[in-house]
């Protein structure tokens, strides 16, 4: 498609070369030529020569009103001037609608087939599919066929050429445009401002926190340390005495009464035994 586009320049090109030379029935024949030659979609800097624009005043009026629809119009343009303007043929045609898809395009990027039937004249949807088939290698538009749901999904499409009047409206649009992206950068600078603020916040907060974390383990450090210094232990000592006495300090003595039992006890026996 690439190569279809250079192509489409140097032809262009070479119209405009010609065109600037041709005058009356000449520059009529180049005109019908531009309008029927493969991969030439703008009509502009044509229509902008002056000799060109003395055409709309001479016998081949028809042949201008022809080049401006092929520039501003669409193909149901053409069939309600078709009784004035001359005739075209097949590639014409077929150039037309491709612009007149274009039109469409520029307003709804899903176009029903229902649609595009009606604005292109054509009997069938093989009709309409063979066409916007063609377009789409052409590199006029972008998109895909969706069968099941009966319409054309438009990705990209070519721009066509501005007439004049349009330029106050184009312009207010993209007035439009600048000051709704000047509310957007607002909006997102003051988003920036508000994630700072809290950035530096939880930056204070949390050194704030390992401030006090640092101190309470100084003071608990000072307090085990002094704890030890009471008792005249190092400190680990005095912890691991408190939770493992030392063995056999807290054995239990036996018993007085305990013995003294026993013994009588046993002397009583004895005694039984002597008598």
């Amino acid at each position: 498609m690439s190569a279809e586009v250079k192509v489409t320049g140097q032809n262009q090109e070479q119209f405009l070369l010609l065109a600037k030379s041709a005058k009356g029935a000449a520059l009529a024949t180049l005109i019908h030529q531009v309008l029927e030659a493969p991969g030439v979609y703008v009509f502009g800097e044509l229509l902008d020569m002056p000799n060109v624009r003395e055409l709309a005043e001479s016998d081949f009026a028809s042949t201008f009103r022809l080049l401006t629809v092929f520039a501003y119009g669409t193909y149901a343009d053409y069939l309600a001037e078709a009784r004035n303007l001359p005739p075209l043929t097949e590639a014409q045609k077929n150039k037309l609608r491709h612009l007149s898809v274009v039109t469409l395009a520029a307003k709804v990027k899903c176009i029903p087939y229902a649609v595009l039937l009606e604005a292109l004249a054509l009997r069938n949807v093989r009709q309409l599919e063979d066409l916007v088939i063609e377009a789409v290698y052409a590199d006029v538009l972008r998109g895909s066929l969706d069968q099941r749901n009966q319409r054309l999904e438009v990705d990209y499409s070519i721009g066509r050429d501005i007439q004049r009047q349009d330029l106050s409206a184009i312009a207010r649009t993209l007035q439009e445009w600048c000051m709704g992206c000047e509310v957007v950068l607002s909006g997102i600078e003051e988003q920036v401002s508000r994630a700072n603020q809290h950035k530096e916040q939880q930056l204070g907060l949390k050194q704030q926190i390992e401030s006090e974390v640092a101190n309470l383990k100084k003071t608990i450090k000072v307090t085990t340390a002094a704890a030890a210094a009471a008792t005249s232990q190092d400190p680990e000592q005095h912890l691991t005495e408190l939770r493992d006495p030392a063995p056999g300090t807290n054995q239990r003595q036996p018993s007085k009464k305990a013995s003294k039992g026993k013994g009588l006890r046993g002397s009583a026996k004895i005694w039984s035994k002597s008598n």
